[in-house]
């Protein structure tokens, strides 16, 4: 209360109210002069208010006062009892309730000032309906509506024009720069005027220049005309072209399509534009015009200040505290019906929020495909344009695709084949390898063995002869042997394919149950999934009431935290003051003098005492002043008119000593005489 008390003094002592109060020459008013210098505040606001209130009733006051206050949106604390207690505290000029207003309008006065003013042409006179029925009555009232808008819009213009950073300066300096522009070409009109009228046939020519404008202009406007036409016969155009793919693939889709399936696409496009029409386009509409609405209602009301933000922002932090509170209360009762319900309607939710999802993905990528129509179709002109063949459609490109697919399962099974001859050559390889290094390992050894014995050579050269004679057989038995080697490895490859059939089957039979499996683990799977999607739901619901739960419960403890220190607080200045308060009657009530002379009060009534002693000194100065004031003027206004006549005479006295004597001077009762 203190600091309000003060932040209204330091404002009451500034301009352009200058009332030059103190704490306690303020807080000693008596009700009818705070209810004037609340009046005068109100009067700085709205100039209509400039009244005493002494000359006026003290309920007329009230109400006019009151009126105002409603105008300003100034809203009292509590609710209609406190409401009966302000107005009887505003009619007798109480304390408690004329503090608060006096420091909510020094706070705003600018933004007051403006809503005051726009109060006086945008409050709307209330006329009764029996009086509208007449005609005048209602063209009038329809002309004060009219002048409202008018108003609203000129004002909001002004508004703008004072924020756009647009000067009258700078705009008085354009208009002062044009018209010296303008005068410049007057005069240079002039001029051009004065040398065509030398020249011969002036007027014809003048005419034809004319004629000659009008042209270009006519040309101007055809020029626009034909690149209009060009542009709407290039967009005819193109959507001939349009058009006419949309005939070709419809062709193509009834041509190849069956009945059924022709069904089934408009039962699906029917159930899709269903959808949007009876559900999504009704839901954005309705959310458009809420935003609407909103938008109107925040256009419609007046500019709101700094305060009127924080007071909303009070309202929904306590609209947000009950919430919580309610939802506290709603989890304490914790009924189970209700929770199986609100999974129930969880689980529905998310199903309509993925609908949703789905039905904007299917919208977006309709569009898509229509604008990748228009790309085809752009592209397809273009290589038409170039000379290019024609890009394949439809039914000849899926046979180009089954094309590149069947040869890329030919190149796939060729390049498997290749890769499996190129292992069995690395396996063959080795082999190759291990045996030549037993050959030379066996050769060494009977080597060693024919040295011992004394027969060195011997094994070389039955390996010789023995190499002869199989050369000798191959080259005599070859032509022979060239079809029972063909039967026989026919022979061998057909047991090598029964060797891996047979060794296949059991394989492939794995094969089937392990698929069988497979299905079944896959159904298994899905319903887990299901279940898991549902439980993640519930515990995603859980997860975010918790969530909220914990934020609620960190408000309240922040909230009781600074309601703690705040307290504790009030309660040191509370110790102080109230220790002030007791050793001031302990010297009050104290007998002796000295303690009692070192008491505030005795203090302020000293200081009390000698300031009146001075002001009844300085009266009486005054007033001694006041009265001697009309003698010491004239004898001061004597003594100036001596001082000049004393001058007079030292200046004629000065001239006399100057000049030659002319005649003689007598000096004779006080005065001087020339005698000649």
């Amino acid at each position: 209360m203190s600091d309000q008390i003060k932040f209204i003094v330091d404002n009451l002592n500034k301009e352009p109210f200058r009332k030059n109060y103190n704490l306690i020459t303020f807080d000693s008013l008596e009700p009818m002069q705070l209810l004037q210098v609340l009046n005068d505040i109100l009067a700085e606001i709205d100039p209509k208010q400039v009244v005493d209130i002494r000359e006026e009733m003290p309920e007329q006051t009230a109400k006019r006062m009151l009126s105002l206050l409603g105008i300003l949106k100034y809203k009292p604390p509590g609710n209609a009892t406190d409401m009966s207690t302000f107005r009887q505290g505003l009619v007798i000029g109480s304390k408690p309730v004329i503090y608060p207003v006096l420091h909510w309008l020094l706070q705003r006065t600018t933004e007051l000032k403006k809503r005051a003013y726009l109060a006086r042409f945008l409050i709307k006179l209330e006329v009764p309906s029996e009086f509208l029925q007449d005609e005048t009555v209602a063209d009038t009232n329809k002309q004060y509506e009219e002048l409202m808008e008018a108003f609203k819009t000129l004002h909001k213009e002004c508004e703008q024009l004072k924020t756009s950073g647009f000067s009258t300066a700078e705009i008085r300096r354009d208009i002062s720069a044009m018209e010296e522009e303008k005068d410049q070409l007057n005069k240079r009109v002039e001029r051009l005027k004065k040398k065509v009228e030398t020249v011969q046939n002036h007027q014809q020519m003048l005419k034809i220049a004319r004629q000659l404008r009008v042209e270009k202009e006519r040309e101007e406007f055809l020029a626009q005309q034909k690149q209009e036409q060009k542009n709407q016969l290039f967009h005819a155009v193109q959507r001939l072209q349009r058009v006419q793919n949309q005939l070709k693939s419809m062709r193509h889709a009834a041509a190849d399509a069956k009945p059924e399936s022709l069904m089934k696409r408009l039962e699906e496009e029917i159930k899709f534009n269903s959808y949007m029409v009876t559900e999504k386009f009704p839901k954005e509409l309705e959310n458009k015009k809420k935003e609407l609405h909103f938008l109107q209602k925040v256009a419609s009301e007046p500019a709101m200040g700094h305060s009127d933000l924080l007071e909303l922002e009070s309202k929904i932090n306590e609209i947000n505290t009950q919430i919580n509170q309610l939802i506290e209360k709603k989890m304490m009762r914790n009924e189970p019906i209700e929770s199986k319900l609100s999974l129930y309607r969880q689980q529905a939710s998310i199903i309509s929020r993925k609908k949703e999802a789905k039905a904007e993905e299917l919208q977006e990528a309709k569009e898509k495909l229509t604008s990748l129509e228009k790309e085809v179709s752009l592209k397809t002109n273009q290589t038409r344009e170039f000379g290019g063949t024609e890009v394949l459609k439809g039914d000849e490109f899926k046979r180009y695709v089954s094309k590149l697919r069947s040869k890329s399962t030919v190149f796939k099974k060729k390049h498997q084949i290749i890769a499996e001859f190129k292992a069995e050559f690395g396996l063959l390889q080795r082999t190759e390898e291990l045996l030549k290094q037993r050959h030379d390992n066996i050769q060494h050894q009977l080597q060693t063995t024919e040295e011992k014995k004394g027969i060195s050579g011997y094994s070389y050269t039955q390996e010789e002869l023995e190499r002869v004679s199989a050369l000798k057989s191959e080259v005599d038995e070859m032509k022979g042997r060239t079809l029972d080697d063909m039967s026989e490895m026919v022979k061998k490859l057909n047991s090598l394919v029964s060797e891996k059939k047979s060794a296949l089957a059991p394989v492939l039979k794995e094969l089937r149950q392990l698929r069988q499996k497979c299905q079944e683990l896959t159904q298994e799977c899905d319903e887990k999934k299901s279940q898991y999607d549902s439980c993640a739901a519930g515990l995603e619901s859980n997860r975010s009431k918790l969530e909220q739960e914990v934020r609620g419960l960190r408000e309240e403890c922040l909230q009781e935290e600074s309601r703690y220190h705040y307290t504790n607080c009030m309660i040191k200045n509370l110790e102080v003051q109230l220790r002030r308060a007791t050793d001031e009657m302990k010297v009050y009530v104290s007998s002796d003098q000295q303690e009692k002379r070192k008491a505030i009060r005795e203090q302020y009534t000293k200081n009390i005492a000698e300031q009146e002693n001075l002001g009844k000194t300085l009266r009486e100065k005054q007033k001694a002043i006041r009265e001697s004031h009309g003698p010491n003027m004239k004898q001061a206004k004597m003594w100036r008119d001596f001082e000049q006549l004393m001058e007079c005479k030292k200046q004629c006295f000065l001239k006399q000593q100057s000049q030659t004597s002319i005649g003689q001077v007598i000096q004779e009762g006080g005065e001087d005489r020339l005698i000649l």
